[in-house]
């Protein structure tokens, strides 16, 4: 039995789906399963990151566990469910951390590499999947080019190699149920190398109208971040690590989703397609 912490997430939901179709035994938790829309034969179970009790319950008779804790507590988070795995004899977690982790210099690495370092003194074994941007992440761009056809941003003209959700659940999966995997770290991109100019241009290109990027100052950005409701550590995060970014000149590219799955990456053109309507 695998356990999905985060299992109605944009990766979680796909980590379940997969395992699923893999014909893995699944256990899904979420805040409130009456809510979840998952498959047919999915155990589903009521679990809470601040709830030690759900999470004892939750993890019971589990052998793995897929584990995604967000924001600056996650840390926190994250250990409160290794406990529960650990007194009740999971064996190995992958664990959903971020790209710079590796040299976790700004707020959102340290905040994952300190959730790293308690997996990896926690006695489990431990696989570590390290992310670069969502391509999902574009979802926050819908407002602005519904109302001025563009997208608002502090990364310059810098390329990055956004990756798709569903690739990151495959090498989840890839980890959960093939050996060899313990005890490693894999930073995981797409496979194109795209400036935000170029990502408009394609999304552009999809739906029909003209997508302009445009570069704003780091304190017009964060305004525009508060206003949309965006938590305050989340904005200073985001900013801290749009000024990492250009300042080395770009993010990389690897090739570990296809190490991992055996195929390429999905496309960012592949997700526009899928997303099309959310932005017309």
């Amino acid at each position: 039995m695998i356990l999905v912490t985060g299992a109605t997430g944009t990766v979680g939901s796909d980590v379940v789906r997969l395992l699923v179709e893999a014909k893995a035994n699944v256990r899904a938790m979420t805040r409130d399963p009456s809510k979840a829309k998952l498959p047919p034969g999915v155990e589903v179970v009521k679990g809470d990151f601040d709830d030690p009790a759900s999470l004892a319950a939750a993890t019971r008779g589990i052998e793995k566990m897929f584990l995604l804790a967000v924001g600056p507590n996650l840390a926190q988070a994250e250990a409160r469910a290794l406990a529960a795995a650990k007194a009740n004899g999971v064996k190995h977690a992958v664990k959903i951390s971020t790209f710079g982790a590796a040299k976790p210099d700004i707020a959102i690495s340290k905040w994952h590499r300190s959730g790293e370092e308690q997996l990896e003194a926690s006695g489990l074994a431990w696989t570590h999947l390290r992310p670069s941007g969502f391509m999902s992440n574009a979802m926050a761009w819908v407002g602005s080019i519904k109302k001025a056809g563009s997208v608002f941003g502090g990364i310059g003209d810098v390329k990055s190699a956004p990756i798709h959700p569903t690739d990151i659940a495959a090498c989840a999966v890839a980890a959960l149920l093939k050996s060899g995997h313990e005890n490693k770290a894999y930073g995981l991109t797409g496979g194109e190398l795209l400036s935000m100019q170029e990502q408009c241009s394609i999304l552009g290109e999809i739906i029909g109208k003209p997508v302009k990027y445009v570069n704003l100052p780091e304190e017009k950005l964060r305004e525009s971040m508060l206003a949309a409701g965006r938590p305050a550590a989340l904005v200073d995060g985001v900013i801290e690590l749009q000024r990492a970014i250009r300042a080395s000149g770009g993010a990389p590219k690897t090739d570990e989703v296809k190490n991992l799955t055996g195929r390429e990456p999905l496309k960012w053109s592949h997700w526009c397609h899928e997303h099309k309507a959310a932005f017309i």
